[in-house]
């Protein structure tokens, strides 16, 4: 049976509240007409500032920690204590360059709207109905867009910082050490940030899907199962440039055709394997002229899948298809893995009062919610390494993300809200 007696009219308003603070943050950007919010820059500031107004507002006591992620946090309600595990919601606040408003944003927003519902429960009380504390977090470079390294601040909550991170550089030259001081944090107490198992009950993360699976079905609202694994890859092939006019096709070492040949043996592979994503995003030419055979060609290539064992079989399949393209042209290739994340399996408890929260709050629904699982990362693969994770997916018509139409409803989003709740709840009577 539902556990949130809170009235349609009161998690309507929350969704209007919701969809006006996306609005309102989006409007904090590096670009005059798009939304742009990277890691430890002047926009990174005004929304913490933001999001700690909006956190003491529903009686949370908040914080900046080392990482420059913003918490806020509200104690049990039997035997308040500072120190006690807590349930941590929330997402990121950073976005990518020409952004939409709602990926990552609307997580942080929901949480605090959980929290405001947890409060009028218990009549408005500083406290909260449950057996744990509970901390809302919005991360602050979950999309790495600036140091081109994703998960930055759940990374250092996680404890998984990596001190060899301190060197890499932004596209001005400014090293991550150096916004860290600029930014007003000290690199030397980054590890402050890191959180122990114990600290912790759990993290729950809700999120727009970034993809169409959702808006096919007609289904406002899933149970994600598992975050997916991702590797990536900077290829360089080798050939050799020459002139244009002069250089018979019998004896060029095209690098940009045996890149390309590349690109379509990844969709071709990917294509035809289940759960597996392949993605070549970039794709440039050396020496660059219009006149000249090029002589070197640079791309890259994503590969997500559903299980670590699958991905990594459809690289080493691509890899033979690229030993064999580069071995017909003339040409040589090499690759530099510069990413590579487990997928994260959301905890089966997790699940089930994600589905229980959703079963509730969706009407008339008498069979199971959709449970699928994500292609894209999320701030709860970080979260993974030292609790278990849980995470509830809102409908994004027709799949769009990382774009300016990007989109969620305020139906769906209130769907979202009292699912998120009613699974709170169901988590802390599972406990008590």
């Amino acid at each position: 049976m539902p556990l949130l007696e809170a009235s349609p009219d009161r998690i309507a308003a929350a969704a209007r509240r919701v969809m006006a603070r996306c609005d309102e943050l989006a409007r904090v950007s590096a670009q005059s007409g798009a939304i742009e919010r990277v890691y430890l820059s002047p926009e990174h500031a005004r929304v913490n500032r933001l999001a700690a107004e909006w956190m003491r507002e529903v009686g949370l006591r908040t914080w900046q920690d080392a990482a420059g992620n913003q918490l806020g946090r509200i104690e049990r309600s039997a035997d308040p204590d500072p120190a006690a595990p807590a349930l941590m919601i929330g997402s990121h606040l950073d976005t990518v360059k020409d952004a939409g408003r709602f990926d990552g944003i609307i997580g942080v927003l929901m949480a605090l709207e959980v929290v405001r519902l947890l409060r009028q429960e218990s009549e408005g009380v500083s406290r909260v109905p449950l057996p744990f504390a509970v901390e809302v977090a919005a991360f602050s470079d979950e999309e790495g867009t600036r140091f081109g390294k994703a998960l930055l601040g759940s990374s250092a909550v996680a404890g998984t910082w990596n001190d060899a991170w301190w060197t890499l550089a932004d596209e001005d030259g400014v090293t991550l050490r150096q916004a860290f001081l600029e930014f007003g944090l000290d690199p030397g107490r980054i590890g402050e940030a890191a959180r122990r198992p114990d600290h912790l009950v759990a993290y729950l993360e809700a999120h727009i899907e970034q993809g169409p699976e959702l808006d096919r079905a007609g289904e406002p609202l899933a149970v994600v199962s598992s975050i997916a694994s991702a590797r990536r890859f900077q290829l360089t092939v080798e050939g050799e440039a020459r002139h244009a006019g002069g250089t018979p096709y019998d004896m060029r070492r095209d690098a940009l055709l045996g890149a390309s040949e590349a690109a379509l043996a990844v969709e071709r592979i990917c294509r035809s394997e289940h759960h597996i994503i392949g993605t070549v995003g970039q794709l440039e030419a050396f020496p660059g002229a219009v006149n000249v055979v090029p002589g070197e060609a640079h791309l890259s290539v994503d590969l997500r899948g559903e299980l670590d064992g699958e991905r990594d079989r459809v690289w080493d399949e691509i890899s033979r298809e690229l030993d064999d393209i580069m071995g017909r042209r003339g040409l040589r290739w090499q690759a530099r893995e510069v990413h590579n994340a487990p997928a994260v399996r959301c905890g089966l408890l997790l699940q089930d009062v994600v589905r229980e929260g959703i079963v509730h709050a969706v009407e008339r629904r008498s069979d199971e919610p959709p449970v699928i699982f994500s292609r894209a990362g999320h701030d709860a693969m970080a979260i993974g390494s030292i609790t278990d994770v849980g995470m509830l997916f809102l409908r994004n018509p027709d799949g769009v993300s990382h774009h300016p139409d990007e989109a969620v409803s305020a139906a769906d989003v209130a769907l979202g809200i009292r699912a998120l709740t009613e699974s709170v709840l169901q988590l802390a009577a599972d406990r008590l």
